[in-house]
């Protein structure tokens, strides 16, 4: 059984979180409705209170005990911004902020508001910090209108509840007393004071790493280079902004990881000869010298411990790019290799989303599109594999 938080704002489908808390109860879980005053206005807390089937007399704090699943149904555009900004004016909003664990959301609003620009802004915050959202569906609004905006059907809500649950619960603590290292972002390297060689990734499956890595149980220190997207709270942060910031971070800290995951896109190449100054633009041709960066993977590769297992992630294109990163097992002497396909627009950079070929010396696998936390599960849970198998010989 589960411990879930309900979060329940102020949206006319307030009504359809008591059917979502109905099947969660019925489901075997442990729910606490956090019903937040605009709520009030459609739904009673009493009628919540009911269906939770909670005892009397329990702690004054339960929005603030440890939870496994946050999920906030329905979810209007005003809490979506303060779940994106870290406001906490009501238990709701509170919890959140105290949650440490998966969180669902299932945005309901008028569709003009789902689109405007300061919604989308906050969505893109929140999936940056590994929040999963669920809808809203197309159809006919409250109002009248039609559009993107319905809050998705509970049974639908339920259902991804239960899918989060499973494999969350199940790994929860399987990496305590374990360090580990993680990077993330793109690096950028200079050729003047203001102009730089750089790269599309956002940093967000490194953070979704990072994350579930600390769910997990384990020591995370998370090499950051130059996040599109919040880093976590409750982590060690360091700033790597360029190739050789990462490799000095990285190789000093790499000798006591148990497991190093190397999410970042590393440039492989930097300005021979940056300017100090910024180059002013004329008529000229500007002709730079590029020089190779230090392939950190292999040397890693090469020096790493016994029993340190290596993840390398390889982004390329297509089968031609899935042949090159299968060789980076040998070429790098890394354990496993996680295969981004950027040829693909709905995957990968820039998306919330990701697929993935997971590669080893005893074979691969894809793991379908999915949320990059549901990604960032499953790496960890072949490298936790490959870790036990090492022990084990």
């Amino acid at each position: 059984m589960a411990r879930i938080l309900l979060g329940v704002t102020g949206s006319i489908a307030a009504y359809k979180a008591c059917e979502l808390l109905r099947r969660l109860v019925s489901a075997g879980h442990d729910v606490v409705p956090l019903v937040t005053p605009g709520a009030a206005r459609f739904v009673t807390p009493e009628t919540f209170a009911a269906l939770a089937r909670r005892p009397a007399g329990e702690s004054p704090y339960p929005h603030l005990e440890h939870a496994d699943l946050l999920v906030v149904a329905p979810c209007s555009a005003n809490t979506l911004a303060q779940l994106a900004h870290g406001l906490a004016d009501t238990v709701l909003t509170e919890a959140a902020l105290a949650h440490r664990g998966p969180t669902l959301v299932a945005p309901a609003m008028n569709s003009r508001m789902w689109t405007h620009p300061a919604t989308r802004a906050n969505v893109e915050l929140l999936r940056g910090r590994g929040v999963e959202l669920i809808g809203p569906e197309e159809g006919e609004l409250a109002e009248g209108e039609w559009g993107p905006g319905r809050m998705s059907e509970p049974e639908l809500v339920a259902a991804r509840c239960e899918e989060l649950l499973g494999p969350h619960e199940a790994a929860a603590g399987s990496l305590r007393g374990r360090r580990v290292l993680v990077t993330a972002g793109g690096t950028r390297e200079p050729l003047d004071a203001v102009r730089f060689i750089g790269n599309r990734s956002s940093g967000r499956m490194g953070v979704a790493l990072a994350v579930e890595a600390a769910h997990r149980g384990a020591e995370v220190t998370l090499l950051a280079a130059n996040l599109a997207t919040p880093p976590p709270a409750g982590l060690e942060v360091v700033d790597t902004p360029t190739a050789a910031d990462l490799a000095r971070e990285l190789l000093a800290r790499a000798d006591g990881a148990h497991l190093v995951v190397m999410a970042a896109a590393v440039a492989d190449y930097r300005a021979s000869e940056p300017r100090e100054d910024k180059r002013p633009k004329d008529e000229e041709p500007w002709r730079i010298t590029l020089e190779p960066t230090l392939d950190v993977a292999r040397e890693l590769g090469e020096r790493r411990r016994n029993g340190q297992v290596l993840v390398a992630f390889g982004a390329d294109q297509g089968e031609p790019g899935l042949a090159r990163k299968r060789a980076m097992l040998d070429s790098k002497g890394v354990d496993l290799v996680v295969y981004n396909d950027v040829g693909r627009t709905d995957i990968g950079f820039d998306s919330p989303d990701n697929e993935v070929t997971l590669i080893t010396r005893a074979g691969e696998r894809t793991v379908a599109r999915a949320p990059k936390g549901a990604i960032a599960g499953a790496v960890l849970d072949e490298a936790e594999r490959l870790a036990g198998s090492r022990r084990g010989s």
